[in-house]
């Protein structure tokens, strides 16, 4: 499946487990690209074009809250899917994320049957493309 998808985490360890999910689900590696901080991410998502982003919360130089306002700025970005995953497990965070364009949410630990549940329709809606 030729998804494009965008995995940003400051943690190498959490970027790895979620590549190795999203290839479980049959997105090539050729089509995961990755990024370290919402900063990262910002200037990759400008230069490229995704289908789905994945972005944790809590990171250095910009948190992905941060990321995730600045992208649903850009009109190719209004309506890409975002899955925020996260340990900010709390009802108010959970809902200021959904407030500022993020489609579903994963709390920190998880597992990948927990990720491929929130990434299945998004799966099944490109594949109907």
């Amino acid at each position: 499946m030729n998804l494009k998808v965008l995995v940003v985490d400051d943690s190498s360890t959490m970027r790895r487990i979620i590549v190795n999910v999203l290839t479980q689900l049959g997105i090539s590696t050729d089509y995961i690209s990755e990024a370290e901080d919402g900063l990262v991410a910002l200037g990759k998502v400008k230069t490229n074009s995704y289908d789905v982003i994945l972005t944790d919360w809590n990171m250095p130089r910009m948190n992905g809250l941060q990321f995730v306002q600045n992208i649903r700025k850009l009109p190719k970005y209004s309506h890409t899917p975002i899955l925020m995953i996260t340990t900010e497990g709390g009802k108010s965070e959970v809902i200021e994320a959904l407030k500022n364009g993020v489609n579903n949410y994963i709390v920190k630990p998880f597992n990948a049957d927990v990720l491929k549940g929130k990434l299945e329709p998004i799966l099944n809606r490109h594949k109907k493309k």
